[in-house]
């Protein structure tokens, strides 16, 4: 070898170091920007300001096609504002980019049952199923996908996987992980499936006997007992909730139907109603401003103040078109006396 090979050489491993210390210098900020570009996102997304996500999300997608975080967290803001063909691509990316994530996998398959619920899609439908189960096989402890699974199979018709053992299966599953969410499980698959009221009513009392440690079972109870029509129970689930969650801003919707239901204290209900819509972003896991809006307007009308109460079943309607009661509370009050 001559002298000048060795030169060579060395000229060339001093150079590979030079431009290595120059990608790390120029990737060490790019990871840091993208980090905190994605807590600014997420930020927004739970403040509710989900075009404001989207916004600081989109150049990180468009740019980088490996970062799995930033096309879920693009998927979720679209599918909050119910962009279902963008949330659907974008969770797309994001399940493919890292297959074995099961919260990806969820959402992808929540966003496609919104996309297969406005398109009347069986081909969706069947492709919900698919990422629930697969959601679920990935992290068999993942009981959000298992409720969801129990849900699909109790909603859905056979034709698209529908089962109602299948849904049972599940109920079982989750009560071996998980007492409390077992109870609530069982209590959907009693009432559903096999018609029982009381029975699901007395999984419902045995989660409030079990004391949970956070607010969610309480707020499931007040569903139940609201759809019951029962509004001391209603409110004992509430104030049960109060207790492990004080600051906790459903509270104060739940509170608000309560005393609607019951009749009493309309001013307090009035005002917690409209605290709720004024103070709490929409979302898809919280009750909606549709919602506090037809409380409202169930409000008004027991006092009597009919414009008011259209007024307010119209802003549910225009949120919500597919509140029933709402329309046909509307329509009545519309009729000519």
């Amino acid at each position: 070898m001559s002298p000048w090979s060795g030169n060579r050489l060395q000229h060339a491993c001093q150079l590979f170091v030079a431009m290595l210390a120059v990608i790390t210098l120029v990737a060490v900020p790019a990871r840091a920007q993208v980090s905190s570009v994605l807590q600014t996102a997420q930020r927004d997304f739970n403040a509710g300001n989900y075009a404001g996500a989207i916004s600081s999300l989109q150049p990180i997608a468009t740019g980088s096609s490996s970062n799995a975080e930033a096309y879920f967290w693009l998927g979720r803001s679209y599918y909050e504002i119910s962009d279902y063909d963008s949330s659907v691509a974008q969770l797309e990316k994001a399940a493919s980019l890292d297959p074995k994530n099961s919260v990806y996998q969820l959402w992808l398959g929540r966003a496609y049952g919104g996309k297969a619920d406005r398109e009347r899609s069986f081909s969706l439908a069947k492709k919900v199923k698919k990422q629930f189960e697969l959601a679920v096989s990935l992290n068999p402890s993942n009981i959000e996908a298992r409720r969801d699974l129990e849900q699909f199979c109790l909603d859905a018709p056979w034709i698209v996987g529908g089962s109602k053992d299948e849904a049972l299966e599940q109920v079982n599953a989750i009560a071996a992980i998980d007492p409390i969410q077992g109870h609530l499980a069982r209590a959907v698959y009693d009432r559903s499936a096999l018609k029982k009221p009381d029975e699901a009513e007395n999984e419902i009392r045995q989660v409030l006997a079990a004391d949970p440690k956070t607010a969610d079972p309480y707020f499931e109870a007040a569903d139940f007992f609201q759809s019951l029509n029962k509004p001391a129970d209603m409110s004992a689930a509430v104030q049960a909730a109060a207790r492990v969650s004080p600051n906790d801003p459903r509270l104060a919707f739940y509170r608000g139907v309560a005393a609607v239901l019951s009749k009493t204290n309309f001013t307090d209900a009035e005002r917690d109603l409209k605290s709720y819509l004024a103070s709490t972003p929409e979302r898809s896991d919280w009750p909606s401003h549709a919602s506090a809006r037809d409380w409202l307007g169930r409000l008004y009308e027991a006092q009597g103040k009919r414009s008011e109460a259209a007024e307010q079943y119209r802003a549910a309607l225009q949120l919500d078109p597919t509140l029933k009661d709402a329309q046909t509370r509307l329509s009545r009050l519309e009729k000519p006396n």
